[in-house]
């Protein structure tokens, strides 16, 4: 593989990641239901999801997957369907609902765990690595070794990406957040969520 097709590979991922979309939406809504821990935690599901979309294209999978539109409707409304469920779930949120007692390690658990359905149920995502990763391959080439260093590459640049993200979110809920303020800020992470949901649920 050549230096010049892999910058062209990193340049339009970062151009596509900085385009606010379902795992932007879901890093932020989770940084303001739960701050920086959740919304690192929620990056991390989302690079599990790329991480498996990685693989199933390596193994040509992707392609019958998008070929089947019954299959591509399923994943696509039910994980609308949860996140949506998220997202009205914390928009209700009462100031005695504040989840203080959750410790650190289970607000990252759920934050990955979302995050792996976030975009494990978009199936733009799976597009993405059906019709463009292919046009970054030699086939001349060792195509095994080229989906992993563009796997790689994609991987890293999403993490800077969406580590940005976080951090900027984070600075809007601060340290020491009284309840009331939480309760809002959680809130507005529902909404952030209920916009996944719906972007998920148009994707076609």
């Amino acid at each position: 593989m050549h230096l010049t097709t892999l910058a062209a590979f990193v340049a339009l991922e970062v151009v596509l990641c900085f385009i606010p979309g379902p795992a932007v939406m879901a890093v932020v809504g989770a940084t303001l239901l739960g701050r920086s821990r959740s919304g690192f935690a929620t990056a991390g599901g989302i690079l599990t999801g790329n991480t498996v979309y990685f693989i199933i294209s390596a193994l040509g999978v992707a392609s019958v997957i998008a070929a089947s539109h019954t299959a591509f409707t399923v994943i696509k409304l039910c994980g609308a369907a949860y996140l949506a469920y998220l997202g009205i779930r914390a928009i209700l949120a009462k100031e005695k609902d504040v989840p203080a007692e959750l410790s650190p390690q289970t607000r990252a658990a759920r934050g990955w765990a979302n995050g792996t359905v976030v975009q494990l149920s978009n199936p733009k995502a799976l597009i993405f690595f059906t019709a463009i990763l292919p046009q970054f391959i030699d086939p001349r080439g060792n195509v095994l070794v080229q989906i992993v260093i563009l796997g790689f590459a994609g991987l890293a640049v999403e993490l800077g990406v969406l580590s940005v993200y976080v951090l900027a979110a984070n600075r809007l809920t601060g340290n020491g957040m009284a309840a009331r303020r939480h309760v809002w800020a959680q809130r507005v992470g529902g909404a952030f969520l209920l916009g996944v949901a719906a972007a998920v649920a148009r994707e076609s």
